[in-house]
């Protein structure tokens, strides 16, 4: 019996830092429902009124970080469904985000967002529609 209770601690141990580390757990998450929506240019439009924003959308990705420009974010998936995707991202140095994106068409997307950014927190809630192409 004590084997069996070592072999399943060792077990769920291998599986907690294969999840933590980025392991196969991660590699499952494929965001493919971002690759479903359209290619080219997207209004951004806020809930509190601030003002709208364009963006040239190539795969959908760029709605994770909206706030956060630069690459090499690190990025954990905690949903990857076919209509809504969340991720949690973390910006070396510069703070880190919590994504939402539902999708109601492959042209519009509802995004929620929250984090700290240059030591400052931000949340929003905005609503991206595609406008035609990119300029």
């Amino acid at each position: 019996m004590k084997s069996f209770s070592n072999r399943m601690i060792a077990g769920m141990s291998a599986l907690a830092a294969s999840v933590l580390l980025g392991g196969p757990a991660l590699a499952q998450a494929s965001l493919a429902m971002l690759d479903t929506l359209d290619r080219g240019g997207w209004e951004i439009r806020y809930r509190d009124g601030s003002t709208p924003r364009n963006i040239c959308v190539r795969n959908g990705r760029e709605f994770i970080q909206l706030r956060h420009k630069e690459s090499g974010c690190n990025r954990f998936v905690v949903v990857d469904a076919e209509q809504e995707v969340t991720v949690q991202y973390t910006c070396r140095g510069n703070g880190y985000g919590r994504t939402h994106v539902r999708k109601e068409g492959s042209a519009l997307v509802q995004i929620d967002s929250q984090g700290i950014i240059d030591g400052r927190p931000f949340q929003f809630t905005a609503e991206a529609r595609r406008t035609g192409s990119c300029r």
